[in-house]
């Protein structure tokens, strides 16, 4: 299964997988809007377009999920949106220096600037590139299916995961900058970006996939007609669309192969990869011979605890402590007495941290009631970091003013794992690159999503029991972080007061409609999701705005933050993509 997988992700073979002459053209004609160097010229005469050259094709098309393009700064186009997604929200600050990678402050700021080509524009480039690598597969199987040189059942596979993919791609840019040119397999000039009916052509590639994909996937992290499905789901869901969605969410819940894993932290673990929750993945690895493990979760490369023993020999330390978890995220885990949320009131009173205070210094953790998820998603002063011991407060925070006293634990291997061969690529700078996947989507998002369809609709139970079906996941106590004693070992005791329950009903619309955003949020937190959910439920403006009134008073280089109703929701489209199109495609509003 491993080597089927190493296949699929080395992607450094690009003079055998596509013609780059042709990748430009496909785009928009120029290579400088692409800003990728040719690497060589092939005469389609001396192709032989059968199904082992077109998967070559596909090969590179998937190898971009990862986002890297170029090996230079990966986390510009991170598959975790961690920057686009998650700093730009309510459930992370940059972290870090304030000066280290500043564009990402104004991001935060939402005072993003489109001469800032050097993070959006790699953005642009890399999804597009996803994008041109895909339509040069359509145009193999099309070739192919020509000269007779690949069968109708190879033709329709192919083309069906390629144009799965080329929907991703799309849809990344189309979450990104809302407005965006809709490029196919015929293109060969620069598009325009105004009056494209962008939504309509992703749904068109998606029911396709749907359409012509087996049930089964050819090979571990492609593609399937389950998978498309779930796609096309996800694609309604951020029209709004709930008549479309609901029967794809519900075929899925009642028949498909999707479950719950009985641990929520499997989701996060790289010896649980591609699980049984695990929809669509982003296939990372380590140990494949690709230079400097190219193939690994690169994207996240900045944010592991800056100063730590995490991931290193005793006496070194990691890098580089971007990507905190915001106070907000962390007080939204607050439960009550009975183990419910805190909808409207989780953020009057901070959960106990140890802002301002030294790591030698005596501090409490909070003892409240919590959510146990938290403490798989957030490093908190006092609780176990993935098995690296009890983490400290400050030493392991490269900049505690600027960044706060949280660290995020998603993307960073188990102590367990460490110097694993086929998890921890164990690279000098970057110590917390590894093979653990990049969730896209999981089943925990199929089951809110259909909770938000029936409560929004008043249908059934509100969605209740789907609500209760993750938070029962989420109480399984075998699945605690627990405390460690004083040797550093587990007690069997849980780290903190965690206490959750399941609603059982919802008093009202109202409240269900709040609850199931609540359980999204802090089910998916700091899984790339968090800014996308809140503009494609058109609350972007209110919670943010809210946010940041509180923040002002917490991290000082907020205080120029303004979130722009009718600008900010989305990011502004490069200005080196404007220039080179010569104006065929037009700014967002604002910018």
């Amino acid at each position: 299964m491993r080597e089927v997988y190493k296949y699929i992700k080395t992607r450094r073979i690009q003079n055998l997988v596509y013609i780059s002459v042709i990748l430009i053209t496909a785009f928009q004609s120029c290579q400088k809007e692409l800003e990728i160097p040719l690497q060589g010229q092939y005469s389609t005469d001396v192709i032989t377009y059968d199904a082992n050259w077109v998967s070559a094709q596909l090969t590179a098309a998937y190898g971009m999920l990862d986002g890297n393009l170029d090996a230079d700064d990966m986390w510009r186009a991170a598959a975790s949106n961690w920057v686009y997604g998650e700093v730009a929200s309510d459930n992370a600050y940059k972290g870090s220096e304030f000066g280290d990678q500043p564009i990402i402050n104004n991001i935060e700021r939402y005072a993003a600037n489109a001469n800032e080509s050097r993070y959006y524009g790699y953005k642009w480039n890399a999804v597009f590139e996803g994008v041109a690598r895909s339509n040069e597969t359509i145009r193999g199987v099309r070739k192919g299916l020509e000269r007779e040189e690949i069968t109708t059942s190879e033709s329709i596979q192919l083309e069906a995961e390629a144009r799965f993919l080329r929907a991703h791609y799309h849809f990344e840019a189309k979450k990104m900058w809302g407005n965006i040119p809709y490029i196919d397999e015929t293109v060969t000039t620069s598009q325009s970006n105004v009056g494209v009916d962008s939504w309509g052509a992703i749904e068109t590639d998606f029911i396709f996939a749907v359409d012509n994909l087996k049930e089964s996937s050819r090979f571990v992290g492609a593609a399937n007609s389950w998978v498309a499905k779930a796609y096309l789901a996800k694609i309604y869901m951020y029209q709004l669309d709930y008549a479309e969605a609901k029967p794809l969410l519900d075929d899925i819940i009642n028949s498909g192969p999707f479950s719950l894993t009985p641990k929520y932290s499997d989701n996060f673990n790289a010896e649980t990869n591609n699980s049984v929750e695990s929809i669509f993945a982003v296939q990372n690895t380590v140990g494949d011979g690709s230079a400097g493990d190219d193939n690994a979760n690169w994207g996240d490369a900045l944010n592991f605890p800056n100063g730590a023993p995490v991931g290193t020999s005793p006496t070194g330390s990691s890098c580089c402590g971007f990507f905190q978890p915001s106070q907000n995220l962390v007080n939204a885990y607050k439960t009550d007495a009975s183990g419910l949320p805190l909808l409207e009131t989780f953020n009057d009173v901070d959960v106990v941290n140890d802002d301002g205070i030294d790591s030698n210094d005596n501090f409490t953790p909070y003892t409240g009631e919590l959510d146990p998820r938290l403490d798989w998603k957030v490093g908190r002063r006092g609780i176990d970091f993935n098995g690296w011991g009890i983490m400290p407060g400050q030493s392991w925070i490269r900049n505690q003013p600027n960044g706060g006293p949280y660290l995020q634990k998603v993307t960073l291997f188990r102590k367990s794992q460490f110097e694993n061969g086929s998890i921890d690529a164990g690279l000098a700078w970057a110590p917390g690159v590894s093979s653990m996947n990049t969730n896209i989507i999981r089943f925990a998002e199929i089951l809110l999503w259909r909770a938000e369809i029936m409560a929004a609709e008043g249908e059934g139970d509100l969605g209740v029991s789907l609500v209760d079906r993750v938070r029962i996941r989420a109480a399984n106590p075998d699945d605690f972080v627990q405390e460690l004693d004083i040797n550093g070992k587990p007690t069997g005791n849980p780290a903190a007061n965690y206490m959750i329950n399941t609603y059982g009903n919802f008093a009202n619309q109202d409240q269900a409609i709040k609850a199931v955003a609540h359980e999204y949020r802090i089910e998916t937190a700091l899984e790339g999701h968090r800014f996308f959910d809140l503009v494609r439920r058109e609350v972007a403006a209110k919670v943010l705005s809210a946010y940041l009134n509180v923040e002002v008073t917490k991290r000082s280089h907020l205080n120029s933050a303004s979130f722009i109703a009718g600008k900010s929701e989305h990011y502004p489209i490069p200005q080196t993509v404007i220039s080179v199109s010569n104006g065929k495609i037009k700014q967002n509003k604002g910018y």
